[in-house]
């Protein structure tokens, strides 16, 4: 159950917002095998002068942040594969793969209350994040 804030400095349609959601949303499906309803995506359109860029990035439009936070478990080949995952599919977009920066926290269950308020280390989740 990775939550995900994706953050970018311009505007974007509704549908192509959509379509960067489902982007990442899709890459975690592959890359870390969740369930596909499992969707905890959220996007962010800051100002342009709200989000500082490198001075040398040749298309600053298209700085694209996205930060996961998930269960611990998951191997360092399967955060590769969801890099290069993300990055491909934001691609059709227009999004250079140099404009994507991606972070992912490990965080250990029993730091997550899900379902009512329970650990989420106490809870079977229903699938496996030792991928």
């Amino acid at each position: 159950m990775p939550h995900a804030l994706i953050e970018v400095r311009r505007n974007w349609s509704v549908d192509e917002e959509i379509a960067i959601i489902d982007a990442v949303h899709e890459a975690l499906v592959t890359a870390f095998r969740i369930p596909e309803g499992d969707k905890h995506i959220r996007l962010i359109a800051h100002e342009p002068h709200r989000f500082a860029h490198p001075p040398k990035l040749p298309d600053p439009e298209y700085l694209t942040m996205v930060h996961i936070d998930c269960f611990e478990g998951r191997s360092v080949d399967a955060k590769r594969l969801l890099y290069r995952e993300i990055v491909e599919r934001l691609a059709p977009l227009g999004i250079p793969g140099s404009h994507v920066s991606i972070t992912v926290r490990d965080i250990p269950t029993s730091n997550w209350g899900i379902r009512g308020g329970v650990a989420a280390c106490d809870v079977d989740l229903g699938f496996d994040v030792t991928v």
